[in-house]
């Protein structure tokens, strides 16, 4: 079994742990996000073209979510804390990078390398809790983790609007002192723990596939809007399939694998990833196109388009427990179809968001439902996931969701405004942008209708364990930690229920 520590709720040294983990995780969430609402600003400064900005979300996001899983394998092999002040580091002196880019090369460059220390901080962040808290006060850590981290969810919009009026630099420079700030009172207050039952081995060969095959997909897919690349777009997208039917290969065969492939073998478990990858992918493209949309086309300060889409994090703060509760009560099924057809209908409204757009009247209530949608979906979403799996799977279970969840996003964000018509310096043309962003909505409306259909007609309606034995927990862990669930990516979960040792996701 793995470590388990002692500390108890409303200690001292309970409260620098959740401050410590809350911050980590925050610093990696809040800049995916804040870093959209800047997006325009750093077109205009640095010259880039349209795929420079979406290199400039990708690069990020193409790293954290091919290295997540093998960054929550060194965490329980290395120790925890270790791997989590790493990260942190490493995600500040990338930081610094951003800030100090001459130019679009070097930001996306630096990009790529705080998904690197996003990778390594991200899944050690809960599982620090689930290895430090006594099993009976987890569940509550958990929460207060999950309940702080909304919080940080919704000052984000308010802080990035902010400082992008100041300078886009100082978007990436703040998180210097707060990386300081976390590895202080982590060197000081968290305990270190480690796994000792984790593999002897770590899947190189699994991990260096995934990057090339998320890479090589990701590549193509950005160039496919350009004219006369039609082989350099062919040869990257072979390549990048290639990679991916290797790396699946290599896990079969591994004995050490990164995703076990029995997860697979489960149909719940399969069905709820395949109803992941169709709803998180248009939440990447939303997040990166309205804020410009609004932006370029309607004329709002980087501070107002950043919070247009508050209530989203708003409606999941107050309601997602309580959705979650209502899943183990009626199973998941009505409400992960009901979900992304509200959020759909959303999106039919706030595309017709243009140059008079009024926040009341034109935007509010698209948001409104939008998050309406995502509040019914993602606490049952991850509630399956995990009730898919076995015990001893429930965290690499949850990472791998994490996992399909950013690279779903990853691709749509590449794929989506090319089939829409967006390229070049269309940004920066508010008659060329606003046409490719209702096209682009509409698509995106479409995936959204899709993985509705799939979610009724494969997920099954009770919560239950995949071996036909008493819900992990009796349902409770799931509840508590949904109370906010990300939505670029669910939060990732300790391995068993509450009581049980954790020990993050892999």
């Amino acid at each position: 079994m793995p470590e388990s520590g002692g500390l108890r709720m409303g200690t001292p040294r309970a409260r620098w742990v959740l401050l410590t983990t809350v911050l980590g995780s925050s610093l990696a969430m809040l800049d995916a996000t804040v870093v959209n609402v800047a997006l325009e600003r750093i077109g205009a400064d640095l010259g880039a073209g349209f795929s420079g900005l979406q290199w400039t979300v990708n690069a990020y996001t193409l790293t954290l979510a091919s290295l997540i899983l093998l960054g929550g394998s060194l965490s329980d092999r290395l120790g925890r804390r270790r791997v989590f002040v790493v990260g942190v580091v490493w995600f500040a002196a990338a930081s610094l990078l951003c800030g100090l880019a001459v130019n679009v090369e070097m930001l996306i460059a630096a990009r790529a390398l705080q998904g690197v220390g996003g990778a390594l901080l991200t899944p050690g962040s809960l599982a620090i809790i689930s290895a430090s808290f006594a099993g009976e006060d987890r569940a509550a850590a958990v929460g207060a983790w999950s309940g702080l981290g909304g919080v940080a969810g919704a000052v984000g919009p308010f802080l990035g609007g902010w400082l992008v009026e100041w300078s886009w630099r100082a978007v990436f420079l703040v998180n210097l002192p707060v990386a300081v700030v976390i590895v202080a009172v982590a060197a000081r207050h968290v305990p270190e723990t480690r796994d000792p039952d984790a593999a002897a081995r770590l899947d190189w060969t699994g991990t260096a596939l995934v990057v090339v095959g998320l890479g090589g997909l990701t590549y193509a897919l950005t160039a496919a809007g350009g004219t006369g690349r039609e082989v350099e777009v062919a040869v990257w997208g072979a390549v990048g399939v290639l990679a991916l039917v290797a790396f699946a290969v290599v896990q079969r065969r591994s004995a050490h694998p990164l995703v076990p492939p029995v997860l697979f073998g489960n149909a719940q478990f399969t069905a709820a990833n395949v109803v992941t990858l169709l709803v998180y992918a248009p939440l990447g493209v939303v997040f990166v196109l309205l804020v410009l949309q609004l932006q370029v086309v309607s004329g709002y300060s980087p501070l107002l388009a950043g919070t247009a889409l508050l209530p989203v994090t708003v409606l999941m703060l107050l309601f997602s427990a309580r959705v979650g509760a209502l899943a183990q009560r009626i199973g998941p099924r009505l409400l992960m179809t009901a979900g992304p057809l509200l959020s759909a209908a959303g999106l039919l409204l706030l595309r017709e968001v243009g140059p008079t757009a009024t926040y009341v009247l034109d935007v509010l209530p698209g948001a409104l439902l939008f998050g309406a949608g995502l509040t019914l979906l993602v606490a049952p979403l991850t509630a399956t996931v995990l009730d898919s799996a076995e015990d001893r799977f429930a965290g690499v279970a949850s990472g791998v969701n994490n996992a399909v969840a950013r690279a779903a996003g990853l691709l749509a964000v590449a794929v989506v405004p090319v089939a829409a018509g967006i390229s070049g310096d269309d940004y920066t043309d508010p008659a060329a942008f606003g046409s490719g962003f209702r096209t682009a909505m509409l698509i995106c409306a479409g995936l959204l209708v899709v993985g509705a259909l799939v979610a009724a007609a494969t997920v099954r309606r009770p919560l239950a364990r995949s071996d036909g034995g008493p819900e992990p927990g009796g349902g409770r862990l799931h509840v508590e930690e949904c109370r906010h669930c990300d939505v670029d990516g669910p939060r990732l979960h300790p391995r068993g229920p509450v009581g049980v040792p954790g020990d993050g996701a892999r």
